[in-house]
């Protein structure tokens, strides 16, 4: 299954998260349970989970109200946190994995407020989020998602609306996103939203990039949907509350750059040395293609598809192994990709069983290919006599009947 973050319009707050989840289905007793055994050492806390209507949606509200005893520093709310899983839950892996995620979410936030006030995360002090607060919403909605399995889903967010405006702080009067906020979603898409206020929390941003595989600009193709809504606390002319959408993708969807340029110096040789260069070096692939240049020279361009976080060594690579002084990079290509795993299995040549392993790819529960690897046929090829393209569609059609068998 797959889970959609809509944050559009509403923005992200932790107590958002809580009540989305629970919207889904999480269990609000054992989320309210934790929320108090985590949250109430560093302040008083009020928990009230409610059904509540925002702009006619009708959305699950986790009124958290809280006040702290004393402000922290962040290895202090850590270490705290730490004693309480050893002394109440050393036996609980759902509370475990659950306080594994809560401590990357403070991390991120720890990091994001040092950035901003020039201190090391061991000197901050959560004060302008406050200990309670933070405590609360970050492992109440820490348990929700171990609750709800989401750990074995792919979880998409679409862009994150932030507000406009300005914000009053300890640290007088900011400007909207909060300067925490902007660091933690820098690599995330955002938009101002239609909204003069604040409605992107640190907490609800640290939240968000922990659990977010790939952002996207709209909804991939899904069936099957249960939503869920999280109410925010502010009544806005906008719809305040954070949809989450849980349902079947039929086509998987991922994100690739291209990298692109013309040369007209190498040889077919260096060229030949390129391509294998490039596979090795983490290229998904790569295509050369014979062009005419300027003053009619003829020359080549060549293209390379990677992975993003690839892109910055294989522009090296690329500018190393071929002297280009300028690399085009067209990023973040959004594509479908049919739902690919490699298998093996015996076919039975010449009485023989040999092993072979088939690339298979499929969409939703149709297979739409089957191929043997090239290499194991070669080999096959090599060893039996029998010529390649005979073994390629005498394996394909055995695998298919095996197939039509299951």
């Amino acid at each position: 299954m797959t889970l959609i973050i809509d944050p559009q319009t509403s923005g992200v707050a932790g107590n958002m998260f809580i009540g989305a989840f629970i919207d889904l289905g999480a269990d609000k007793n054992k989320i309210t349970e934790i929320i108090k055994a985590y949250a109430e050492p560093f302040g008083k806390v009020e928990i009230d989970i409610i059904k509540k209507p925002k702009s006619g949606v009708m959305s699950t509200y986790a009124n958290i109200e809280t006040k702290d005893n004393a402000s922290r520093h962040y290895t202090e709310i850590i270490d705290k946190i730490d004693k309480i899983t050893q002394e109440k839950y050393s036996d609980d892996e759902t509370v475990q994995k659950s306080v594994e995620l809560a401590k990357e979410i403070f991390k991120t936030v720890a990091i994001a407020e040092s950035e901003v006030h020039g201190k090391t995360i061991e000197e901050l002090h959560f004060h302008e989020v406050g200990c309670a607060d933070a405590v609360a919403d970050i492992i109440g909605s820490s348990y929700a998602y171990y609750l709800l399995n989401l750990e074995n889903e792919k979880i998409y967010s679409l862009p994150v609306a932030v507000g406009s405006g300005t914000v009053n702080t300890q640290h007088g009067i900011l400007p909207v996103p909060a300067p925490a906020v902007i660091n933690i979603l820098k690599n995330t898409p955002t938009i101002g939203g239609e909204v003069n206020t604040e409605i992107a929390t640190p907490t609800g941003a640290s939240i968000l990039v922990n659990i977010t595989d790939e952002y996207i600009q709209s909804q991939p193709l899904t069936v099957n949907k249960q939503i869920g809504y999280g109410a925010g606390k502010k009544d806005l002319k906008v719809l305040n509350a954070l949809r989450m959408i849980r349902c079947d993708e039929l086509i998987e969807h991922d994100t690739i750059t291209i990298l692109e340029t013309n040369v007209d110096t190498l040889s077919g040789e260096v060229l030949g040395s390129l391509y294998d260069k490039l596979l090795n070096q983490n290229a998904r692939d790569i295509s050369i293609t014979p062009t005419i240049m300027k003053k009619n020279r003829p020359g080549h361009i060549i293209k390379v598809i990677c992975k993003n976080k690839d892109v910055d060594h294989l522009v090296k690579v690329l500018m190393e192994e071929t002297g280009s002084l300028g690399i085009r990079i067209i990023p973040q290509i959004h594509r479908g990709v049919a739902i690919r795993e490699n298998v093996l299995h015996n076919i039975n040549i010449n009485g023989n069983d040999e092993e072979i392993r088939f690339k298979i790819g499929s969409v939703g529960e149709k297979i739409i290919k089957c191929s043997p690897e090239y290499d194991d046929i070669k080999n096959l090829s090599d060893k039996t006599g029998i010529p390649v393209k005979d073994l390629q569609a005498y394996a394909e059609q055995e695998f298919k009947k095996y197939l039509r068998s299951e």
